[in-house]
Parts: C-alpha cells; sequence; structure tokens
C-alpha cells in the first residue's frame, strides 16, 4: 500500500509540479488550494504526511499546522516562498518537522518527504526498535516500539523529529551529542544542511514541552561551542 500525502498549496501549479513528482515515486497524492480543504482531508484520510504552503487564501499555513497537530503525529513539511529564518522557525516551533523553501528543486522535495517518511516509520513500526524498548531518565518514560512519551506520569505530544531528538539524547546519556551529529543520525540525506539551526529550534520546542529551563535545565543542557547532553 503507497504512502499517502497531502498537498496543500494555493498555486495549482506549483501542488500539481510536486504531485507529479510524488506519483511517480508511487505514492498516492491528495491536492488542495485552501486551508478548509486541508482539514476536510485530514479528517477523512489516513495521511502520512502533508507540504502546506505558508501562504494560504484562508488560513496561514503556520495555523493549519498547529492544528493538524492537536490530533495528529505525522510528518509536515511547511513550503514558504520566504527565506527569513523567522517563517523556518516559526513553522518549526508550532510542529512541522522540516521545511522547503520555494522555488524548490522537485527532487529535493522528494527526498526530503522520503527521509521524513523513513523515519516517522521507524519509529512507529512495532517491533522495530535502535536499542532498548523503553528508556526511562528523571521522570520522563520514552517507549520506542509505541513511540509514547511520558513525563512525571504525563503524556508528552511530541512529533516524529522531536522524539528522535530525545531518543538520541536519552541513549548518549552522560555524553554530549553536536548539532551535526544530531542531523546525521535523523537525516541521513545529502540535501540536509548543518549550518541551519533547525536542531536549534527543536530542541527549545522540546525544552517548552517539558518545562525545561533553559537557564537552569534539568533534562537537555546546552554545552557551548560542542552540543547537547542528558546528565546521567
Amino acid at each position: 500500500m503507497s504512502d499517502n500525502i497531502l498537498i496543500v498549496d494555493d498555486e495549482p501549479e506549483i501542488a500539481d509540479l510536486a504531485a507529479l513528482y510524488l506519483r511517480n515515486e508511487n505514492f498516492t497524492v491528495f491536492t488542495c488550494h485552501t486551508a478548509a480543504d486541508a482539514l476536510e482531508y485530514d479528517r477523512t484520510k489516513e495521511l502520512d504526511l502533508a507540504l502546506l504552503d505558508v501562504m494560504l487564501p484562508d488560513m496561514d499555513g503556520f495555523r493549519l499546522c498547529r492544528k493538524i497537530r492537536e490530533s495528529h503525529q505525522y510528518p509536515v513539511i511547511m513550503l514558504t516562498a520566504k527565506s527569513e529564518e523567522t517563517d523556518k522557525i516559526t513553522g518549526l516551533t508550532l510542529g512541522a518537522d522540516d521545511y522547503i523553501t520555494k522555488p524548490f528543486l522537485p527532487l529535493e522535495m522528494v527526498a526530503r518527504v522520503k527521509a521524513q517518511l523513513r523515519r516517522y516509520k521507524r519509529y512507529n513500526s512495532p517491533g522495530n526498535t535502535d536499542s532498548t524498548d523503553i528508556l526511562i531518565h528523571s521522570g520522563l518514560v520514552m517507549n520506542i516500539k509505541t513511540h509514547e512519551c511520558t513525563l512525571n506520569e504525563k503524556p508528552l505530544s511530541l512529533t516524529p523529529t522531536e522524539f528522535s531528538i530525545l531518543q538520541i539524547l536519552c541513549q548518549n546519556k552522560g555524553n554530549v551529542v553536536s548539532s551535526e551529529e544530531l542531523f546525521h543520525q535523523i537525516w541521513k540525506d545529502e540535501y540536509y544542511s548543518r549550518s541551519n539551526n533547525t536542531i536549534t529550534v527543536h530542541i527549545r520546542h522540546l525544552r517548552e514541552k517539558m518545562g525545561d529551563s533553559f537557564e537552569e535545565p534539568k533534562y537537555i543542557k546546552t554545552v557551548w561551542g560542542c552540543g547537547y547532553k542528558i546528565e546521567k
């Protein structure tokens, strides 16, 4: 069964081009041009990934992403015509897993879609784990098989990217993991640049969800010039 991908873009030419390349890779693709139609697909279809344009006529892509995250954790990639870092950071903070700046290379878009789906399936497939099934640290419990996470017995709703980062840090407890290492382990893809601040934004979002302090962190600590770590 092929993966179901939703493309939401108010420019039909861009949506149709992206759909063409994805269908050539045997994905099932749904396209629409408004947030209202996107939410209807989200409600009625079993989606595996969504590509969301930031500029939509009835609701911006950021709000749409936030609404999707209220009930689903499948990967979301933002499509933005703007190159400002604030737009990228906003999307990641609201739960997106990646962003692509328009105009984009279709093959790059396909590669990023495949990379996100590989991670999503890896962390949501029963019996498919990288190490132990359960990771525990100071009230934090991660079930790798079920992709569930709790903190002090309260569920943490994490995106696949956030879950991946937290899992890697927990598995390397006591050791510093650089942003470059996190990129290498999460995105094994040539199109991912290590020069952007994607990991930094995801770390900040994780801290917010965990109620962790940047100044006096209990869980994720920044080691300046080196990376991040969780103390033993």
